[in-house]
């Protein structure tokens, strides 16, 4: 017995380090505000301690797979590369931290403390195998972006972000509820495998079912900014402190859609040839509206959170196909988006003054004139997020399209990549606008606005970037074993 207990605390292990993390960062923070101000420069660098010990811890257990506490939980290969995919997004928005939090007045404690919780929820909703858990996980997380998005209290976008996302991902959850209630319902369980045994004995009542699929549909859609579910992304993006916003562009993506990806192939696996076509259905809306809408903006932080929703779109066509190669596209889909998108952020980061985004030409016309080498990191980011070769972001694609393609959903895979091309445009006018465009007024950036982490946040964005489209096989050996794992347990 206490062996098993052992081992169902190994199953926790990353999220239990996280939790002590977090824990540790408000201890010091508590110590800052008793008068001893040397511990305050110190708050990010323990956060970050935390990350890369999770890291490790996650790292330790690949190629253990197994389920845990009555098949709710899993540590196969697939859960720890999704938590490698949310700590990278959390160790990326920390370092992006560090000099923004101090400029907007912001409660440095509490910030990285709900990071680190955010994170470990995140993790706990892509290793769960049970729909209680899922939910438990997702508002675990969902409560701490709620506070994140309004942290700078004295601006208005900001607080308008805050209250317009807490107000709709209530609705959300309440949908999600009223979904595991109806799946519940028409199977007598809310585990993954009961579920799977239900419908393939004859027992569940499938009218019961798909109303509880459509609307779980609705609540992880809220969370991934799938259309029509995608209203409130681009108000929230642009409103929130800009390290939060990135965070949450990779995070939520991650852990929404691997507790989307176990419900629909562990789950409901059985029902593929019904729920395939939705999915597919809403991958190509949302692909297409994010991409249009994107067309028009002119704020930089708008049109990446337009992009963000066409991003959705195209990960959702792996999710659509459902086989072991889309799983392994769509993973590394999250990975290499979790670079590029996190280093278009810092960027973004460099040209806000006082917090705030301008017109997207005035501060990106003619940068490589004045700094040559923002510009060709913004270059690398926009290219890979285009999907130009040889960066992350092409075979990114490529691995979710082909695998549309073998598993029989050519259509699909022909929309997505028509949608690709427009997507380029907007993302090859912002680097026209750097190289051939006669500099703006807007453009200077004085050399200590480019710190230390900013600097590492760049080059590691920029690294992996590359590395990930020039040898891809770094990450699709980890993540191919999970896969399987995933689909052995159907």
């Amino acid at each position: 017995m206490n062996s098993a207990m052992e081992f169902n605390l190994n199953a926790l292990l990353p999220e239990l380090t996280m939790v002590l993390a977090a824990t540790v960062v408000i201890l010091v923070d508590i110590l800052n505000r008793r008068g001893r101000d040397i511990t305050k420069p110190f708050l990010p660098w323990v956060a970050l301690a935390g990350v890369a010990v999770t890291a490790g811890v996650s790292i330790w257990l690949l190629n253990e797979p197994a389920s845990h506490f009555q098949n709710m939980l899993t540590t196969d290969n697939r859960a720890m590369a999704l938590n490698l995919v949310t700590l990278t997004g959390a160790a990326l928005a920390i370092l992006l931290s560090i000099r923004y939090m101090p400029a907007v007045n912001a409660q440095t404690g509490e910030y990285y403390a709900l990071i680190l919780l955010i994170t470990a929820g995140m993790m706990v909703m892509g290793a769960a195998l049970d729909l209680m858990v899922v939910f438990l996980a997702l508002e675990i997380f969902s409560m701490g972006l709620y506070i994140l998005a309004g942290l700078k209290r004295s601006d208005l976008r900001s607080n308008e972000a805050a209250m317009k996302y807490f107000l709709l991902g209530a609705f959300a959850s309440a949908f999600f509820v009223y979904g595991v209630a109806f799946v519940y319902g028409a199977t007598g369980s809310t585990r993954f495998d009961m579920i799977a045994a239900a419908l393939a004995s004859g027992a569940a009542d499938m009218n019961l079912l798909y109303v509880g699929i459509t609307m779980l549909i609705a609540g992880f859609g809220f969370k991934v900014s799938l259309a029509p579910f995608h209203m409130w992304t681009p108000d929230v993006y642009q409103g929130a402190p800009t390290p939060v916003t990135a965070f949450m562009s990779i995070g939520t993506k991650a852990g929404a859609f691997a507790a989307f990806y176990r419900f629909f192939v562990v789950g409901v696996g059985e029902a593929q040839p019904v729920w395939g076509w939705a999915l597919a259905i809403l991958a190509v809306l949302t692909m297409t509206l994010g991409n249009l809408a994107a067309l028009r903006q002119s704020s930089l932080k708008r049109l990446l959170a337009y992009s963000s929703i066409a991003h959705a779109g195209y990960i959702l066509v792996g999710l659509a196909t459902a086989t072991p190669a889309a799983i392994d596209g769509a993973l590394y889909y999250l990975i290499s988006y979790a670079f590029m998108n996190m280093g278009a952020f810092a960027i973004v980061i460099l040209l806000e003054r006082q917090g705030e985004m301008d017109a997207l030409g005035n501060r990106l016309n003619g940068l490589s004139k004045r700094h040559p080498q923002l510009a060709l990191l913004m270059s690398i980011f926009m290219f890979s997020l285009a999907g130009v070769p040889p960066f992350a972001g092409f075979f990114a694609k490529f691995y979710v399209f082909a695998a549309a393609v073998a598993g029989g959903w050519s259509w699909l895979a022909a929309i997505a990549m028509l949608n690709s091309a427009i997507g380029a445009w907007y993302y090859l006018r912002i680097v026209v606008n750097m190289y051939f465009v006669e500099p703006g007024e807007e453009t200077r950036i004085e050399a200590q606005q480019v710190s230390l982490p900013l600097t590492i946040t760049l080059g590691i964005a920029a690294v992996f970037t590359v590395a990930l489209g020039v040898l891809p096989w770094l990450w699709t050996g980890l993540v191919q074993s999970g896969a399987m794992n995933v689909v052995a347990l159907r």
